[in-house]
């Protein structure tokens, strides 16, 4: 049995020739289409069928959100290869047009005047030829008219020229030109005129019957005698299938191209039928960079050179202030760095002394002496109240700062006469005059940790009325 499958030397040549084409498909334009803004429908459609003449070297299913910014679009146009972006916009008054080139521009911006949509031009044919092969290679450009009329013309002409790949007109292959993209425009208007056809090819110098049976078409020859009657002139053919044929469009092909009858070397016809869109551009303006930078032309604004001196001036000043703030800015960060850096130092080489000195278990100093301050001043009027309401010095546990202030310095004017009691010592009481051994009452209720602490006048209410302060818990 012989060896199945491809070879070695098979699959190396397949491979190269693989590499090859992907290198060249690489090194083609590519392009986005896309709409910026509330467009609206008829803007959008507009979008998809311009992204159709672009095609193949173009993102057929491109799709951008609103939250999505032109420089999103441009970071992921670097990856892709995308060179050119063709931008539709829309106004209150008008619809715009831009082209951009990636990665520095520059940016053109056209005033679409008038625009008509796929769908209408396939609508008002009688017959139209459009089919997917025509899609599966680029369109031929077509520039008229772009002559020596300005800079801005001649760059107008090299945009649209680098949209789509170059041309070797010694190697191309007719057959895989079957769409023209024509850009026409007027000196006088100023304007461009967008329009995209397709191409069809057919013999000439046979008659309309010889063609029918070309294209494998039978006519019908129920009113012929004979043969010869179809071949000579054509009867029995209506007279809207007959297309006019000139100079204007009759060419001897150099090579063959699909289709019966298209022999090289000899005489056909190329015939064009439009299949949409149309638009009329008006240039705006021509920036310098992708979407921002300094205006090159302008079709309504003119400018003087002083101006433009003026402009420029402005520009590069308020470009050193910004360069100076960045510097300011730069040097605020160093100098905080800096001083972070500097504490930090010195507070770890005081944390060594400490630890170095021994003195790591000292007793923490606590709050600062304002907020000590303000802290006793409060409990001591809160204590104040309790002594004039009760008559009696308040316990220790109701008060702690207070309490601790009178035993390191004592009350100003008296002696310090109250001393820390317990529930079963004898205990005055105010109420009848005299003493006793004083014992929590039992509760008949809840325990005491579930009942409700009561207040300081409530405390004083209770001694008035000879009902003992219930002392408080300790767990």
């Amino acid at each position: 049995m012989g060896q199945s499958g491809r070879s070695r030397h098979q699959k190396r040549a397949r491979a190269q020739a693989r590499l090859r084409n992907l290198e060249a498909y690489a090194a083609q334009p590519h392009s986005f289409v896309f709409t910026r803004g509330r467009a609206g429908r008829s803007v959008g459609q507009l979008s998809l069928d311009v992204r159709r003449v672009m095609e193949p070297l173009t993102a057929s299913r491109l799709q951008v959100r609103k939250k999505n910014s032109l420089k999103d679009c441009v970071a992921v146009a670097g990856p892709l290869g995308v060179t050119h972006f063709l931008i539709l916009s829309k106004t209150d008054t008008n619809v715009y047009f831009k082209l951009m080139r990636l990665p520095g521009g520059p940016t053109l911006t056209f005033q679409i005047k008038k625009y008509t949509l796929v769908r209408d031009v396939v609508s008002s044919l009688r017959r139209h030829r459009m089919h997917e092969q025509q899609f599966a290679h680029p369109p031929l450009l077509v520039l008229n008219s772009f002559g020596h009329h300005g800079m801005h013309v001649k760059l107008m002409a090299t945009m649209f020229q680098n949209l789509f790949p170059s041309i070797n007109v010694h190697k191309v292959n007719l057959n895989t030109i079957k769409r023209c993209l024509l850009i026409n425009y007027n000196p006088d208007s100023q304007e461009l005129d967008f329009r995209h056809y397709s191409i069809k090819v057919v013999p000439v110098g046979a008659s309309r019957g010889m063609k029918k049976l070309l294209q494998e078409k039978f006519p019908n020859m129920s009113r012929l005698q004979d043969i010869s009657e179809l071949l000579a002139t054509g009867a029995g053919l209506s007279e809207s299938e007959a297309e006019p044929d000139g100079e204007h469009n009759i060419t001897e092909l150099p090579q063959a191209i699909a289709g019966r009858g298209n022999m090289r070397a000899q005489q056909s016809a190329v015939r064009l039928t439009e299949i949409g869109p149309r638009m009329t551009l008006q240039l705006i303006k021509i920036q310098e960079g992708v979407g921002e930078g300094n205006v090159l032309f302008h079709s309504f604004v003119h400018k003087t050179e002083e101006e433009l001196q003026a402009i420029l001036a402005a520009k590069e000043e308020k470009l050193q202030l910004k360069a100076q703030r960045q510097d300011q800015q730069a040097q605020n960060i160093q100098r905080k760095r800096e001083q972070r850096e500097a504490h930090k130092k010195k507070s770890l080489a005081g944390m060594k002394r400490a630890r170095a000195d021994g003195d790591s278990d000292a007793e923490d100093p606590g709050p600062p002496p304002e907020a000590e301050g303000a802290g006793w001043q409060e409990e001591e009027d809160e204590a104040e109240y309790f002594r004039q309401a009760v008559g009696a010095e308040p316990d220790e546990d109701m008060f702690p700062r207070t309490a601790k202030r009178t035993r390191l310095t004592g009350r100003p004017g008296k002696k310090q006469q109250v001393k820390d009691w317990k529930p079963t010592e004898q205990r005055p009481d105010h109420s009848r005059g005299r003493g006793g051994d004083w014992k929590p009452p039992k509760s008949k209720g809840r325990p005491w940790g579930n009942q409700a602490k009561p207040g300081l006048r409530g405390a004083a209410r209770d001694h008035r009325r000879g009902r003992p302060q219930q002392p408080k818990r300790v767990a």
